[in-house]
């Protein structure tokens, strides 16, 4: 765990920098280029971007006043909105020059984000403590040709999480032993959600396929999945959604069924951390998403791994500030506050090598996970802009009987046209 967490994770420093401007291929302006003379004090008003949890929890005000107790050169007018990680590419876009100084995002998101020139590219102080703080997975995440658009802060993938009064150390390491696991009637022994096609893809990419390549960049490889590997898998998740002891989402949730020890695995990320010990307390287990078997070849499923990133808008009226807050936002004092407070777990080296950290099993499973159960993300506008919307339909029309045995080559023919067309 020493070594992901010096290769992957990052020693973080407390830093209040400047950085650069807008769009891809933009300049960065000088160190001091929109600082605030010294003795002056200026009005800002700074718009923020970030999920419910960071309200909800008060790490959102906290960190808004410390920030502006240590930086009295501004008097400051917050403005905090609450827009998902998931949803912010979507809200900048719609209005960039009204949308948030600094926002909260999934990294995926970022390629469409600098496309739109919508993101600042960071230079100065803030370009050195992302790149010498972070190693080259959470680097790679807020990279493109080279340059710095934003801070990441955590890291953004799903394992799993099991009742172990339902299922043991033996039963989790497969799919088809979790589904073989002999439990009560109206027990169901896992849950399937695709959520939109994050958790969808682990299948697919578990088996060997890809999207435009290796790293999803290369639109000239095109897509695989509807060859019989692909075949394969799509039969599997048929006879997975559809076998009475799989719970499929949206028709129930999992919290419900895990106040009443009816659900025996399902896969979620760190937020959810502390909802599911709420419920369930020394009987929930976590462990690495496991294998599975469509062809007669056991597969380690493959989970997204991405960051969650901090960035801050091009066309920012108050440069200077929103740049200095989102570098605040994510140093190691932030990092630490956010994992205390909401079970975040730090992209920064020296607060996960804390004792405290490195004695978490959640932070430790994820680790794990990133080791052996992950592919990165990919980060590409046109995967980003298709694959949400056509993948989603997969499970979907197979709950609803759209896609069958009978059909399944003609459905994943449609899916890669329209992924490639």
């Amino acid at each position: 765990m020493k070594k992901l967490f010096v290769t992957l994770l990052a020693a973080a420093m407390t830093v209040t920098a400047l950085a650069g401007c807008g769009g891809k291929g933009g300049t960065t302006p000088t160190q001091n280029s929109g600082t605030v003379k010294q003795g002056e004090v200026q009005d800002v008003t700074l718009k923020v971007w970030c999920p419910q949890n960071q309200v909800d929890t008060g790490i959102m005000e906290q960190q808004q006043k410390a920030f502006a107790d240590a930086h009295p050169e501004y008097n400051i007018k917050w403005v905090t909105e609450i827009v998902g990680e998931d949803k912010c590419q979507e809200s900048v876009l719609k209005d960039v020059g009204d949308a948030a100084d600094v926002f909260m995002f999934a990294s995926d998101q970022l390629p469409s984000l600098v496309e739109a020139g919508a993101i600042a590219r960071l230079g100065g102080t803030t370009e050195t403590m992302v790149k010498e703080t972070n190693g080259d997975a959470v680097l790679a995440t807020v990279t493109i040709d080279d340059a710095i658009y934003a801070i990441p802060f955590t890291h953004n993938t799903f394992f799993m999480y099991y009742d172990k009064t339902l299922l043991d150390e033996s039963d989790i390491v497969s799919i088809e032993k979790i589904m073989a696991k002999e439990t009560a009637d109206n027990v169901y022994n896992y849950y399937f959600e695709s959520a939109g096609g994050w958790k969808l893809g682990a299948y697919y990419y578990g088996a060997g396929l890809s999207i435009f390549g290796e790293d999803g960049s290369n639109l000239e490889a095109g897509v695989d999945w509807n060859n019989a590997t692909g075949v394969a898998v799509t039969n599997y998740l048929i006879d997975l959604i559809n076998n009475p002891k799989c719970a499929y989402d949206g028709e129930i949730s999992v919290s419900e069924l895990a106040e009443d020890h009816r659900i025996g695995a399902w896969f979620t990320g760190s937020w959810d951390y502390d909802l599911y010990k709420g419920i369930l307390g020394d009987d929930l287990g976590l462990a690495p998403i496991p294998t599975f078997n469509p062809d007669g070849n056991d597969y380690q499923l493959l989970g997204f791994y991405g960051s969650k990133c901090i960035g801050v808008n091009a066309q920012s009226k108050n440069m200077a500030a929103a740049v200095s807050f989102a570098a605040f936002l994510g140093d190691e004092q932030n990092q630490l506050l956010r994992y205390q407070l909401s079970a975040q777990i730090p992209a920064n080296l020296k607060v996960s090598e804390s004792d405290t950290v490195k004695a978490d099993p959640l932070a430790n499973v994820i680790i794990e996970e990133v080791n052996r159960a992950s592919v990165a993300q990919p980060a590409n506008s046109v995967f980003s802009a298709r694959y949400w919307t056509y993948a989603n339909a997969i499970p979907t029309e197979i709950r609803s009987k759209e896609i069958t045995k009978d059909n399944v080559q003609q459905k994943l023919d449609a899916f890669v046209e329209a992924m490639t067309k």
